[in-house]
């Protein structure tokens, strides 16, 4: 395992731990559907790749809650329930504790915890609705969950996550949380952002009592840049979080998605040999179906054992010696965090007051608390590079100086994999045996 284990940690990182000491990847889905029958036979076919002697994947389950839900907005769940419209999601707050414990019942097991996934900024309800339901793990963060999502002020998601944090150390059975700082908008935010946030959101559910965590990061665009990060996260995480129950999780890339099922399946591919190589304990996989609709259970099993048959195929070749400095992540991460943390005492205050000075500063993130002076690009070998800094204190010799970002390029670096991957399908390419860095 990557991080000291410091009990007592629940059941949801002992699964990741038991799997990580067998040599396993943890794939988990994406997943969610409105009523309890429909999560119940999602999570149940989920679980069924890890039952037997030779399981065909190790895997967690998920409950990903509706758009609804992610708003504070019972109301107009229960109303699209009792329309029979086509949540995307679980709304957990609407069944209750009771209904959504017995829809975990003889399902959720010690080889088989659940997450929550939502994305509320505001999540204390919901958190009290997941604990009494006896949910194992959930995600989230008070930056994470606030800027890409709305217009909460940060400040008010800071202390609705300190409640929450609180809320989560004082269960019974402790409850693990991840940070879903390593995704933030998906795409195009450099990855020295991302691996400082995550960090920064794990040091803050710290302090305010949670002992068991996950640091994340999302695939982006090029695979040695991407083990880098991946290599800078675990060694940031290993020197701040000491003490501290910890895994590193990657999601497969979160932006726009490719449109062919050759080319998303070759982006699933790269990911899974990039949580692999890159030291990773879980993965969150996506789908064939994203780039059109809400999968089915079907398509996250077919995805979810694809993706565990690369990861065994990859776990399996000689290891590369590590990776090549290519962006200096490292340093940079190390020094948003050391910047950060010297603005106050507490870890919430400091973001706060970090993002007001324009020191983090998520490229194209348009919250109001956001500066959204800095900006990114892919530059013509895939790398994600820093166009303009503005604030956010990195070396300027290392920014290339190409212009500003316009319209144009942007929409060129969004569909960066979608353009790529579906190329390779079109010119009748087969998928890459394994990602080059």
């Amino acid at each position: 395992m990557n991080g000291t284990v410091a009990p007592p940690v629940g059941r949801f990182s002992r699964h990741v731990h038991r799997s990580r000491a067998a040599g396993r990847l943890v794939v988990q889905p994406r997943m969610g559907f409105a009523t309890p029958e429909r999560m119940r036979a999602g999570l149940a076919a989920v679980r069924d790749l890890a039952v037997g002697p030779d399981p065909r994947a190790l895997t967690a389950g998920t409950v990903t809650l509706d758009s609804f839900t992610r708003v504070d907005d019972h109301r107009g769940a229960l109303r699209a329930l009792r329309s029979g419209a086509e949540l995307n999601g679980f709304p957990l707050v609407v069944h209750g504790p009771e209904a959504t414990r017995a829809m975990l019942a003889g399902i959720v097991a010690e080889d088989f915890p659940l997450q929550v996934r939502h994305g509320c900024a505001l999540p204390l309800r919901l958190l009290r609705t997941m604990a009494a339901a006896g949910v194992d793990a959930t995600e989230g963060g008070p930056v994470s969950y606030c800027l890409p999502y709305g217009r909460v002020p940060l400040r008010d998601s800071v202390l609705a996550w300190a409640r929450c944090c609180e809320l989560i150390a004082a269960q019974d059975e402790p409850m693990h949380l991840e940070s879903f700082g390593g995704s933030m908008l998906g795409q195009l935010c450099p990855p020295s952002v991302l691996v400082a946030l995550t960090v920064l959101e794990a040091l803050f559910f710290r302090a305010h009592g949670v002992r068991s965590v996950s640091v994340s990061y999302a695939q982006q665009t090029h695979p040695g840049q991407d083990l880098e990060a991946l290599s800078a996260l675990r060694r940031l995480a290993g020197e701040r979080l000491t003490g501290t129950d910890w895994h590193v999780v990657l999601y497969t890339f979160m932006g726009v998605f490719p449109r062919t099922p050759v080319g998303a399946f070759r982006l699933v591919e790269e990911s899974a040999r990039l949580a692999v190589r890159g030291g990773a304990d879980r993965l969150v996989v996506k789908t064939p179906a994203e780039a059109h609709r809400i999968p089915t259970v079907a398509e996250n099993v077919d995805a979810l054992e694809f993706a565990a048959a690369v990861a065994a195929d990859e776990a399996g070749r000689v290891a590369p010696a590590g990776p090549a400095r290519v962006t200096g992540v490292y340093e940079e991460a190390a020094l948003l965090v050391d910047r950060v943390l010297e603005l106050a005492d507490d870890v919430g205050e400091a973001l706060v007051r970090a993002f007001a000075a324009g020191l983090l500063d998520v490229p194209y993130c348009l919250h109001p608390d956001n500066a959204n002076r800095a900006r990114a690009r892919v530059d013509p070998y895939g790398v994600l590079r820093w166009a303009d800094p503005a604030g956010v204190p990195v070396a300027r010799d290392t920014v290339p100086s190409r212009g500003p970002v316009g319209p144009w390029g942007l929409l060129g670096m969004l569909s960066f994999h979608e353009r790529r991957c579906d190329a390779e399908d079109l010119l009748g390419r087969r998928p890459a045996e394994g990602v080059s860095a």
